[in-house]
């Protein structure tokens, strides 16, 4: 079973290989703004998939979205790939099928396999201590509240850190846009003396080891592991180990100067609904590397990676991972343990974030899951997650589809820009079912 759609708004081809008729390109304006856009005469093979279509393209003309690129996949091969509106409000840039993207937090997942990569290989463990590269994993301590002066007060943990621990986001460690704790322990430490502030860790830990679930700075301690084990500097390893074995070219922590040119812009979402873009950065050779952050890729690229975990770790005779390792990836790794739902510090970066409200979320290693069906066809058992700028993929391995959807746009959680997404989602679903 094969779909296939393109709504890219510049050069199209017939990807079903049957004859499809384009008229010219045309572009139009929209106060201030310009949308490439092409019309196909040729009826879509699916309505599900047409109306995709219809949504990405109604959202960006409406500037709900500045522009998007979805693309879904099965067993077979992509089946929906949807291009439309512009990669700057304000300017002709046109969103392309390699549209560059900030995908963020989408890189735990990569580092995610990595460390994976090692376990197979005998060289990390998921439930011995880890490795003391640092006090703050090696000797952390848990802050458990405030003195009557507002001073910190910490103690050592129950129980060591493990990578099955970081994997999970179950260590202790947090984000101060989710946690306000931790927050209040950042301003603590900021108002103590110099000397008094160097005795304090830097990174402390908001609970004990295993005990529950806060999306925080974790695997950015994976990817330090990483290069430890290894032996190899992080965007190396995944150079070597994952990008280039799979052919993802345009992934990386830099953006090279071709790379530039076809880079989307961030848009930030102002309090009347109206989106307003950020100049890009310029062209850069990047010289840090987290294993939590800071990546850049585009949809193909980024499909191209869940493709080989819907398959086991393999893609067109490439492995990356065994499967039993996909497997594990997939299952729950937490038991009981809550996860998935984040109140924020920040609205300007991040709205609350509950992407299955009602349905039990648990935690693989590197996926978030939802343990029943889906509202938008899902199946119980998928895997998910998402960058800050509004970057998102899921996993069904029931159904054995995998897809992606990118936009650039701030706060986090966006409510226009998750609408869209979970219209693209019944669409995919839609058609699978119809055919």
């Amino acid at each position: 079973m094969r779909f296939k759609r393109w709504g890219q708004d510049t050069s199209r081809r017939d990807l079903l290989k049957t004859a499809a008729w384009l008229t010219a390109v045309d572009v139009i304006g929209a106060a201030g703004g310009t949308f490439a856009r092409a019309e196909e005469t040729k009826p879509p093979a699916s309505p599900s998939l047409a109306q995709i279509d219809t949504a990405l393209r109604d959202a960006t003309r409406a500037r709900l979205v500045p522009g998007v690129v979805a693309m879904a996949a099965n067993d077979s091969g992509i089946i929906y790939e949807g291009v439309f509106g512009s990669r700057h409000l304000g300017q002709e840039a046109a969103m392309r099928r390699d549209t560059v993207f900030r995908i963020a937090s989408m890189i735990k997942l990569i580092t995610s396999v990595a460390a994976m990569q090692l376990v197979e290989q005998g060289k990390l463990s998921l439930d011995e201590p880890v490795p003391a590269i640092d006090p703050a994993i090696g000797a952390p301590q848990v802050l458990t509240g405030f003195d009557a002066a507002g001073a910190p007060l910490l103690r050592p943990p129950q129980q060591a850190i493990t990578l099955r621990h970081l994997l999970t986001h179950t260590a202790g460690f947090a984000y101060r846009l989710w946690d306000t704790q931790a927050m209040r322990y950042q301003h603590a430490v900021g108002a103590l003396p110099a000397r008094k502030r160097a005795a304090l860790p830097r990174t402390p830990l908001m609970f004990d080891p295993g005990t529950r679930w806060q999306y925080g700075t974790s695997i950015d301690w994976v990817g330090r592991l990483v290069e430890a084990t290894s032996g190899e500097r992080l965007d190396l390893y995944f150079r070597k180990h994952i990008l280039d074995p799979l052919g993802m070219a345009d992934t990386g922590f830099g953006v090279s100067i071709s790379q530039h040119a076809r880079q989307a812009s961030v848009h930030g979402r102002k309090a009347d609904g109206t989106l307003v873009p950020e100049a890009l950065e310029k062209p850069f050779t990047a010289t840090a590397f987290s294993g939590g952050g800071g990546i850049y890729s585009t949809a193909p690229d980024y499909l191209t990676l869940i493709r080989a975990l819907l398959g086991g770790g393999s893609l067109d005779g490439t492995r990356i991972l065994q499967p039993e390792t996909v497997a594990l990836m997939g299952q729950n790794q937490i038991g009981d343990i809550e996860a998935g739902i984040l109140k924020t510090n920040n609205p300007g970066l991040s709205n609350d974030v509950d992407f299955f409200p009602g349905i039990p979320l648990r935690w693989g290693f590197g996926h978030m899951i939802n343990m029943a069906p889906g509202a938008n066809g899902r199946s119980a058992g998928s895997l998910t997650w998402a960058g800050l700028l509004n970057t998102y993929y899921w996993i069904d391995p029931t159904r054995r589809i995998a897809a992606v959807f990118m936009t650039q746009v701030l706060p986090f959680a966006d409510k226009p820009a998750l609408a869209l997404y979970r219209r693209f989602e019944r669409g995919i679903y839609g058609a699978v079912k119809a055919g």
